[in-house]
């Protein structure tokens, strides 16, 4: 890489990690292309040198995040048997991520997909993302191609749900009693297939 590479490459780090903490600590209401300039110490004008818009820097931190995550649930699976142990390892794991990041969670889950990219790619990154992590393990415990993907998307559906519920209406209201409830429902959920 020549200087002027590496200084694009500089420039354009500063301006996704500015993006990734408002994204992170206050959500995407709180993106706009000031407030990342701002951040990033640099004039709302220079982010256009790098960058066609706001929406371009989101859709690279929601491939961030994803990337973030998939190595923490990794991590978290690293010693769980491959099948129902580590679907429940990695669905547990993807709450927890939500749970210390809800800004994360409005961001892949609430906000209108308009607001986030007009990438249709960023949809089914954020929607296939689980599916994707615990299909190897999936394809170990069902082997009924129809029945595994309802499986999968019935995990999908509950994870995404349970998180909505607590993080919108508290329910349930404790912390305690919501990880409880959560590997309730995934049990349920790998309940009907082989062990």
């Amino acid at each position: 890489m020549d200087n002027k590479q590496i200084q694009e490459a500089r420039m354009r780090g500063y301006f996704i990690e500015a993006t990734r903490n408002i994204l992170k600590s206050e959500g995407l209401k709180s993106i706009s292309v000031r407030n990342i300039a701002q951040q990033a110490g640099y004039s709302y004008a220079t982010l256009y040198n790098y960058f066609k818009d706001v929406k371009e820097l989101v859709f690279i931190c929601v491939n961030d995040f994803l990337g973030e995550i998939e190595k923490k649930l990794k991590e978290t699976a690293e010693n769980a048997r491959p099948g129902k142990e580590r679907i429940k390892s990695f669905s547990m794991g993807y709450i927890r991520y939500f749970l210390e990041y809800p800004g994360i969670y409005e961001l892949f889950y609430l906000e209108r997909m308009s607001e986030i990219s007009n990438n249709e790619e960023a949809s089914q990154l954020i929607v296939s993302f689980l599916k994707k992590i615990c299909q190897p393990d999936w394809e170990i415990i069902e082997p009924d191609s129809t029945k595994r993907q309802l499986k999968m998307d019935e995990m999908n559906y509950v994870v995404a749900g349970l998180l909505l519920f607590y993080f919108n209406r508290r329910e349930p209201s404790s912390w305690d009693a919501f990880i409880k409830r959560s590997e309730e429902q995934i049990g349920n959920v790998l309940g009907g297939t082989r062990p």
